[in-house]
């Protein structure tokens, strides 16, 4: 470094040499951009595919309430929590495992950018029509008649609900004389308390 700073006697502080590492940054990028080409050329770009929805289900509940020995020899794949045989890792918790399978990392190493495709006009037009359908279907499906039977059944369950409250409130109103007078009324001389009307 024998011009980063030029020596003055006079001057005890450092002068550093700008047009010097001016140059030494230029041959830097300079570099930096060959190796980056040579790599490019090196390696194709690869063409990902778009991002899709997954097609089968992903299993969180097959380990659950399972106790595991595990020990050091014990392989990766067969340690606690999720294994990701892709990315061939292995990760505590559900919730971070459905991050790392939702992840750029893994979509990557499955061969998928995070791109989605854009969908056309046609398509959204045949999505909206078989949702449609779907929907007729089911009203075809859901019958009339079986429903005004369902209700005739319900409003005669609440009919025989309210006449059976109806007899239990009259049989706890009408005083129960089939004892008698109470012992304790024929003592005192009275045969009842006077609240009646006849």
């Amino acid at each position: 470094m024998a011009g980063a700073y030029e020596k003055n006697p006079g001057d005890h502080r450092r002068k550093w040499d700008k047009d010097e590492y001016e140059r030494l940054a230029q041959e830097r990028l300079e570099e930096e951009e060959r190796k980056q080409l040579e790599k490019e050329l090196r390696e194709p770009h690869q063409k990902r595919e778009l991002l899709k929805p997954r097609e089968y289900k992903v299993d969180l509940d097959s380990k659950l309430g399972k106790s595991q020995v595990i020990t050091k020899t014990t392989p990766a794949s067969q340690q606690g929590g999720y294994y990701c045989n892709v990315c061939d890792c292995v990760v505590k918790d559900s919730i971070n495992f459905l991050d790392h399978i939702n992840g750029k990392k893994h979509q990557r190493n499955l061969g998928m950018s995070m791109k989605i495709e854009r969908s056309s006009l046609d398509q959204v037009k045949k999505r909206f029509e078989i949702n449609k359908k779907k929907m007729e279907e089911k009203k075809k499906e859901y019958d009339f008649e079986e429903r005004l039977k369902e209700l005739k059944e319900e409003e005669e369950k609440q009919k025989a609900y309210k006449k059976e409250k109806r007899k239990e409130r009259k049989r706890k109103a009408e005083p129960d004389d089939s004892e008698g007078p109470s012992d304790m009324a024929a003592v005192m001389g009275f045969s009842g308390f006077g609240g009646s009307k006849k």
